[in-house]
């Protein structure tokens, strides 16, 4: 609607608009395309309207801790410990197990976080409160495929993403909404808020730690220069909430953008070379004054600390040590979770192991990271996100770090093995011990060859 139209208008900063088809929502669904924002307007305040969407009853962000619901995870086979099982009594057991040949080596920090557990409990919590209704949720509630069938099966539905972006227009008034752990924009609360729908807002508290690093910057009139993946869902969630952004991927995007500040450069490469990523209107030649740091809660703990420590630098050379509060500003907004698994497996690299197994779904991101973190240590790493991934005839489909899929056979070595084993953050424990029950399967198979032979 027109309404619809110009209420989404106003969401908008004048030097941002939604660039990226997942904010933009088909017509005939309640709400049109984002329109560019009118720079005599003031400037949309996102945090003022989810904290005042926060306040009505059409919003919960709740976590009622229901034991039902935590107990239905378990059967389920996706709650965050799987009591009993193997992973349970590797941890009680010095994070070791060994069967026959196989020695397997767990990491301390491993598998399903607080916010994951909260985030997938909550929508739980949620097909509780609400047995009646329709209940849909924008994204993946986690990036791992075991999860999000198990909220298919629940009747979850999920909202459908098309050519033109995310298509609403199935859900309706007095319907119930999920926004998932990595959060959803601004754009999207909006046009929910709109619907006439009840939320569910399951958002992760570290992402929404992010989301008030770079109000802060805006508020100060910095530019955010976010370390992330300008296409993931949380990264475009964070963006929503920015006023101008530069997102920059790795150190080496970082160290462009250091080099621009400090010397400037060709302005039509430095906006073609991060398109996509920053907010509409950004100049470079303008908008690099003053910057402040956020992230992706899944990035690499170490580069994001490097990346920091490169626009300070940057900034003080630029601007002088004395003049670096009016040009620089940080807040510690990288995860826990993230940091404390990123930590246990460069112990557990450290410690050798002959190959390393990680377990989890193909696009997460922090997953992705503790599968580069082995690969930069040159051992030989698994990637998988489900059991159906391996057999017993000794194959494994696995992923690269960086997205190639590859098939491998004959992964398992004969003989004794030392395995090292991880998980990302959105990986229940059983799925991590449904992997191990094919791998024990096989090298018992190998080892009665052997025998035989």
């Amino acid at each position: 609607s027109s309404a619809s139209a110009a209420c989404f208008a106003s969401a908008l900063p004048g030097r941002r608009a939604a660039r990226r088809g997942a904010l933009t929502v088909r017509a005939g669904s309640g709400g049109a395309p984002p329109a560019p924002h009118d720079e005599k307007d003031e400037p949309f305040d996102a945090r003022g309207f989810r904290r005042e969407l926060s306040q009505t009853d059409q919003y919960n962000r709740k976590f009622i801790k229901d034991p039902e619901s935590a107990k239905a995870m378990e059967d389920a086979g996706i709650g965050m410990v799987s009591r009993g099982g193997l992973v349970s009594q590797m941890r009680e057991s010095g994070f070791s197990y060994v069967r026959d040949d196989v020695t397997v080596k767990l990491a301390d920090a491993y598998g399903f976080c607080w916010g994951v557990e909260r985030a997938v409990q909550m929508a739980y919590e949620a097909r509780k409160e609400y047995p009646g209704q329709n209940l849909w949720i924008t994204n993946e509630i986690i990036h791992n495929p075991t999860v999000n069938e198990q909220l298919l099966k629940m009747g979850v539905k999920f909202i459908e993403e098309t050519p033109l972006g995310k298509d609403f227009s199935g859900v309706q008034e007095g319907e119930v909404v999920i926004l998932p752990a990595f959060g959803a924009s601004v754009h999207e609360m909006k046009l929910l808020a709109e619907k006439g729908v009840s939320i569910v807002d399951t958002t992760c508290p570290w992402v929404s730690k992010v989301w008030n690093a770079v109000d802060s910057h805006k508020r100060k009139e910095f530019t955010s220069i976010i370390h992330g993946k300008w296409e993931h869902e949380e990264t475009v969630a964070t963006a929503s909430f920015a006023g101008v952004y530069c997102i920059v991927k790795d150190m080496k995007e970082a160290t462009y953008v250091a080099d621009y500040i400090l010397n400037g450069g060709d302005r039509n490469e430095f906006l073609t070379k991060f398109e996509n990523a920053y907010s509409k209107g950004f100049d470079p030649d303008i908008d690099l004054d003053g910057v402040g740091i956020a992230n992706q809660t899944t990035m690499l703990k170490g580069e994001t600390d490097r990346i920091g420590k490169l626009m300070e630098r940057t900034m003080m050379e630029k601007h002088g040590v004395k003049n670096l509060n009016e040009h620089y500003t940080v807040m510690d907004t990288i995860c826990d979770a993230t940091q404390e698994r990123q930590d246990a497996m460069y112990k557990l690299v450290d410690a050798k192991p002959d190959i390393m197994l990680v377990i989890g779904g193909f696009n997460s991101s922090n997953t992705q990271h503790l599968q580069e973190i082995s690969e930069d240590y040159k051992i030989p790493s698994f990637w998988v996100d489900t059991p159906g991934r391996l057999t017993d005839e000794n194959t494994i489909l696995h992923r690269l770090a960086h997205g190639e899929l590859v098939e491998t056979k004959d992964w398992l070595p004969k003989g004794d093995l030392v395995i090292g084993v991880t998980s990302g953050a959105s990986t229940p424990d059983k799925v991590v011990e449904e992997v191990l029950d094919v791998v024990f399967a096989t090298k018992a198979k190998l080892s009665s060859a052997a025998v035989a032979a």
